[in-house]
């Protein structure tokens, strides 16, 4: 019996492997590149925003998302600025969550400051966020203030406890910066471990021009490693997320403890992530200038084959790693870009 003339079966897209061999399987996709933060280390705190017009609908942001799915990306994290102050992003989680219902994603999540944790937190939950990054440096209000120029502590530390009571479990993520918290680390430790969340330390990366020295707050996790195990037992341990972390076990608390050290020890080799701005600029490393625009196929067609076409191209030029460095001779940012545009 002949087939149908237009009954063809739909082709489905392949998985996405980079030149190195590496499957993409994880999206981390900026819903806006606004904040009610300005992080020192990651934001001037005069900013210029981007015009509407230029970022992604959420009906866009949902495609695009999309079609990476079915291109085998099998986790998706939203990021900001911070994404919780995006008008409407709960339909966004919501409409994204089909996802993990029909087993296509394996996990929904976001990374958050927390200052709008305690308005959406069963929300979150109803939309199948079972985990999420909360950014907290310091544990000291004032220092808290000072750090994110406009945050307040006791409003991060509420949301984190209204995520816990969703169900959602919360892993601290924290920029080690010499003279600032390099004194409360163990702190953070005894403070995340005894709330049941993980810990995750960060080395401050060179994105965007903050106005000030980079190499006066970089704190190598190299040395902070070394100064924990003085008083601390750390185990390795092979736990992953499916991101660049490296985790130990602290044998006192029981806890997880996590290091992400772009600098000092990169994570290249095992990279299966790609970012994509609120602008559909798809950049296929953090630390280079490379980068494919997806909005304009995204817009100029009703499907997504022109989309699918760009992606691939993308993938195809993804490179082995980036080559980041802070020193006094280099104190200027490797990409011009802010963190808060590329995605967390």
């Amino acid at each position: 019996m002949n087939a149908l003339p237009g009954a063809f079966p739909q082709v489905q897209p392949a998985p996405l492997t980079d030149p190195f061999g590496r499957a993409i399987t994880y999206l981390r996709v900026s819903v806006t590149d606004r904040c009610d933060f300005r992080c020192v280390y990651c934001m001037a705190e005069d900013m210029t925003f981007l015009p509407k017009k230029d970022v992604l609908s959420l009906e866009e942001l949902d495609r695009l998302c999309s079609a990476f799915v079915t291109r085998g990306v099998r986790k998706l994290r939203l990021t900001g600025g911070e994404p919780l102050v995006r008008k409407n992003v709960m339909s966004l989680f919501r409409s994204l969550s089909r996802h993990l219902v029909s087993g296509a994603l394996d996990e929904l999540t976001l990374t958050t400051n927390g200052s709008q944790l305690a308005r959406f937190a069963g929300e979150l939950a109803d939309a199948g966020v079972r985990r999420i990054n909360v950014s907290i440096d310091t544990l000291d209000p004032a220092k808290f203030r000072a750090v994110t120029r406009w945050g307040d502590l006791a409003k991060v530390t509420e949301g984190i406890a209204a995520a816990q009571r969703a169900g959602i479990h919360v892993k601290v993520n924290a920029v080690a910066l010499k003279g600032v918290n390099e004194g409360e680390i163990d702190e953070l430790i005894r403070w995340t471990h005894g709330g049941g969340m993980d810990l995750t330390l960060i080395e401050t990366m060179p994105l965007g021009d903050i106005g000030a020295d980079r190499t006066d707050h970089y704190l190598p996790l190299s040395l902070v490693r070394r100064r924990l195990a003085e008083t601390w037992t750390l185990e390795d341990i092979p736990f992953k997320t499916g991101g660049p972390a490296r985790y130990v076990r602290v044998a006192e608390t029981g806890g997880r403890l996590g290091f992400i050290t772009p600098m000092t020890h990169n994570f290249c080799e095992s990279c299966n992530r790609v970012r994509v701005t609120c602008t559909g600029t798809l950049f296929m490393c953090l630390g280079q200038e490379d980068a494919a625009d997806l909005r304009a196929p995204l817009r100029a067609s009703e499907g997504d084959e022109l989309l699918h076409a760009a992606i691939e191209g993308a993938i195809a030029r993804k490179p082995k790693g980036h080559d980041f460095v802070i020193d006094r001779a280099h104190n200027r940012p490797a990409v011009s870009r802010h963190m808060s545009v590329t995605g967390g």
